[in-house]
């Protein structure tokens, strides 16, 4: 897409009161990424120059924006006195000619597109200043656009500077400009603070432009959602269910299979093959990749995760690891960065993986954690084992063969190897390192103290249960 403008300028210099939060109003994510992040990915291909005016929270924002958006301007707008004066600002500190496209920093649902079709409208009109409108069902708290008997823009009123007649108006200011850059720089000039809030308003430049016997026109939106602002956390919410909505259907029409698209909430960075299924109540996050076949859910979350085709993660929680073709995960299992499941493997339910490496077609079917451990291929790892991998202050490695058999609640501590094709007892302690084809057993002598419970537990459903079996103080029948 060709740069349709010369000069983008977002406004993101605002207090969020409203919010309620020590994060910047502007830095609650949506979707995987924060609210002017998706702003400045929507302004991006349309503009040749970015610039973003801030002011509360400057240090935090400022490190945000040269992080997602390096070669943008930044300035500072010491005193909110209005959009009109952090246009002011932001006109100040650049020597670009042209067009100017300005977007407030708290619409996140702003396409690209949209701004391509209003750029193109402004140009094919002949307009010197353009502002994008849309209609509410409900514009409380919106600008109001005021139109004459011919339905051209006369002004833009704020709420609070509006009467009975014009709050009553449907058509509200998205806050989405486009001016000539030389008569916005003259206009802005001209602006007053004589209004309620005694802000300099750059709603105020359209009146003043058309007054002026140049072009001011105002350009509907077909979409009223994309322009919705965020000023407090239900906005908030409201708009990124729209974003969960908007980012769900383009998946399914991509031949995804989402069961319940109202509990599925998937981030804008995630990538997702076609014929992959997706249960209910999962949450899909950061730079996740998914190829086709796999089954997530119900009730699974990935973060960061690649996912091979064929694979199933089944109500579980997987992090930053790779799982690969055809592997099992879950339920109820907990996957912790650094894991990598080769293909064909099973992870079982309520199984706890971190730092590890599983081989094709091994196993870690339930109640297990394996930590900083390299298991082989084909290798069994029984219920209840743990790799014991911390000694207090280091983390240690575990090293497990090809085809081994740990037997169940067995201890690996690390760091330790089975070499490949052996096996260990179950209830084994292992401490040592057991060579190939070997049978690690490291555990006390079973020893029975006959007659204990009818000495010890005298009373007791156990010892009553004991006598009716037969049993003595002095032991029990064979």
């Amino acid at each position: 897409m060709s740069k349709a403008v010369d000069l983008a300028i977002v406004l993101a210099a605002g207090e969020g009161t409203r919010m309620k939060s020590s994060l910047a109003k502007v830095l609650h994510p949506i979707a995987g990424k924060t609210v002017i992040h998706h702003v400045i990915d929507a302004v991006t291909p349309v503009a040749q120059e970015l610039s973003v005016v801030v002011g509360a929270h400057r240090e935090e924002v400022e490190s945000h924006i040269s992080a997602i958006a390096p070669a943008a301007k930044k300035t500072f707008q010491s005193e909110r006195n209005g959009t009109g004066h952090a246009v002011q600002l932001a006109l100040a500190d650049t020597k670009a000619t042209g067009f100017v496209l300005i977007v407030a920093g708290d619409t996140p649902l702003l396409r690209t597109s949209t701004l391509q079709e209003f750029v193109e409208a402004h140009t094919e009109l002949e307009s010197v200043a353009s502002v994008l409108t849309a209609v509410l069902p409900d514009p409380f708290g919106y600008g109001r656009i005021v139109r004459d008997d011919l339905g051209a823009i006369v002004s833009i009123v704020e709420e609070r500077d509006a009467d009975e007649d014009q709050k009553l108006i449907d058509e509200i200011n998205t806050g989405v400009y486009l001016f000539d850059i030389a008569a916005l720089r003259e206009a802005s000039k001209k602006l007053t603070a004589d209004n309620s809030q005694g802000e300099l308003y750059l709603t105020d430049v359209i009146s003043l432009i058309k007054s002026s016997g140049q072009v001011a026109v105002a350009i509907q939106s077909n979409d009223f959602t994309e322009t919705l602002g965020i000023n407090d956390r239900s906005q908030l919410a409201e708009c990124a269910a729209i974003m969960r909505d908007r980012i769900n259907d383009e998946h399914m029409r991509n031949g995804v299979s989402i069961i319940d698209p109202m509990t599925t909430w998937i981030d804008s960075s995630v990538v997702i093959e076609n014929d992959v299924t997706i249960y209910p109540g999962s949450a899909l996050y950061g730079h996740t990749k998914i190829e086709s076949g796999a089954q997530i859910g119900p009730r699974t979350t990935l973060v960061d995760v690649t996912i091979a085709k064929g694979a199933s993660i089944i109500e579980s929680r997987v992090a930053e690891s790779e799982i690969g073709a055809e592997a099992t995960v879950g339920p109820f299992s907990f996957i912790r960065p650094g894991t990598r499941l080769a293909a064909r493997t099973k992870v079982g339910a309520f199984v706890e993986m971190k730092s590890a490496t599983l081989g094709e077609g091994s196993k870690v079917p339930h109640l297990s954690y394996v930590g900083d451990a390299t298991i082989g291929e084909g290798t069994n790892i029984g219920a209840a084992t743990i790799f014991v991998n911390y000694d207090g202050i280091e983390k240690h490695q575990t090293v497990v063969g090809s085809h081994v058999r740990v037997g169940s609640d067995t201890m690996l501590v690390a760091p330790v190897t089975i070499g490949d094709g052996a096996y260990t007892a179950a209830g084994s302690v292992i401490t040592e390192n057991v060579p190939a084809g070997a049978m690690g057993v490291a555990r006390g002598k079973q020893r029975n103290v006959l007659g204990w419970v009818l000495r010890r537990r005298a009373g007791s459903k156990s010892a009553e249960a004991a006598k009716d079996a037969g049993a003595t103080e002095l032991g029990s029948p064979e």
